[in-house]
């Protein structure tokens, strides 16, 4: 019978225990979890991807109409300026040349000659008519000749004037460096210049990257056979939401890394922003430049970029999570004093993706909720756990890197 009494007795105990302690947990009010806020660095990125691009390309073509003969470049070459990349079939355009170099040299050796022995006949002639001239003037004048006869002499000697006069213009226009000479000159160097075009010649010195012809092709001015990416340093294209125009600003750092590459990234920099925006996208174009460039990079390659848009060595960060009813660079938290909950505004600054910089309303040391429950009323008592802040560092997970969010074609 006593011991029926002492396990009554004790059963009775353990109930009132745990009633007591589940009234005290009830009057606590319900657990939370939460932050402990601490002054933290944090990084603020703009992530984005892009495509790997030279500094300029070249497209290639032809200016003339002809068959391929030969294409002396595959893709990958690389060229300097004057390396033939096309030869094509001129056949006509080189009996053209000859042609005018067999007239040019005529003119040399025929015509101009010929032309200066006429030149000193007519000569010879004017001065054999003037002769003729006086001496009939000096018989007209003794009245042993008729005037009809002197008249003739004065007409031979003006018909072999003119003659002289005709004789020199030819051999002057056919002289060296004269109207004949150059126009003919002109016409062979203009001869000439089309057959140098039968030979398509790299002018920048790049890598060929496309090539989009074959020996036997017929080629015609306005098409593009090559595609030539120039040497310089390489630049990442990245559209960018226009949202992230405010955070941007040329010599930014960033750190890229090449989808096919992953464990090897490379420093890069900001060096353009377009003054305009793409209507269709709504992004905005930013290159950044990337030199040296590692050697695996390749044209058009797909990389990833984090864009430092700004930095804290030590900023009162909280979790992104905690934050609530957002609008601009305010913002609302659920804080824990004394046991009980309150809601209090607080100004935003830096943004990333895991954290954010709080510039005013709270403090190093308060307790801030996860996740605030839309069932708390301002007030209630609540049950405080800590849970660990997100990781800010240089991890591969993009909430360990505090980085903003941002929308991309």
């Amino acid at each position: 019978m006593g011991r029926a009494r002492y396990t009554a007795v004790l059963v009775i105990l353990i109930l009132g225990l745990a009633l007591g302690l589940g009234t005290w947990r009830w009057w606590q009010g319900p657990e939370v979890q939460g932050y402990v806020l601490e002054r933290r660095p944090l990084v603020q990125t703009v992530v984005a991807t892009g495509r790997i691009m030279a500094p300029a390309r070249t497209r290639v073509g032809s200016e003339i109409t002809g068959v391929v003969l030969e294409r002396p470049v595959e893709e990958g070459d690389r060229v300097v300026p004057g390396d033939p990349l096309l030869v094509l079939r001129a056949d006509e355009l080189a009996a053209q040349v000859r042609e005018a170099e067999a007239v040019l040299s005529e003119l040399a050796t025929s015509r101009r000659p010929q032309a200066e022995v006429a030149l000193e006949r007519a000569e010879a002639e004017l001065a054999q008519a003037r002769r003729e001239t006086a001496r009939r003037r000096t018989l007209a004048e003794r009245s042993l000749l008729a005037g009809e006869a002197l008249e003739q002499a004065a007409e031979a000697e003006t018909l072999a004037r003119k003659a002289v006069d005709a004789a020199r213009l030819t051999a002057t226009a056919l002289a060296p460096g004269n109207v004949e000479e150059t126009l003919l000159r002109e016409r062979l160097a203009a001869l000439q210049a089309r057959l140098d075009k039968a030979v398509v010649r790299a002018q920048v010195a790049g890598t060929v990257l496309t090539r989009d012809v074959a020996p036997g092709d017929l080629v015609q001015p306005g098409q593009v056979f090559f595609t030539i990416a120039q040497r310089g340093p390489a630049e990442i294209h990245v559209p960018l939401d226009e949202r992230n125009l405010a955070l941007l600003a040329l010599d930014q750092p960033a750190l890229a890394v090449a989808d096919a590459y992953p464990q090897r990234p490379f420093p890069a920099r900001v060096n353009f922003i377009a003054p305009r925006i793409d209507p269709q996208g709504g992004t905005v174009e930013v290159r950044l430049a990337v030199d040296p460039a590692p050697d695996f990079l390749r044209q058009d390659m797909t990389v990833s970029v984090n864009i430092e848009t700004g930095r804290r060595e030590q900023a009162l960060a909280v979790a992104n999570d905690a934050l609530d009813q957002e609008q601009g660079n305010m913002a609302q938290v659920w804080v824990v004093q004394e046991g009980r909950v309150e809601r209090r505004e607080v100004t935003l600054g830096l943004r990333g993706l895991a954290m954010t910089e709080v510039l005013d309303g709270l403090a190093p040391g308060d307790q801030v909720l996860a996740d605030p429950m839309a069932t708390l009323e301002e007030g209630a008592r609540v049950r405080f756990t800590q849970r660990a802040a997100p990781v800010s560092g240089s991890g591969d997970d993009a909430a360990s890197r505090n980085e903003l969010p941002v929308n991309f074609n």
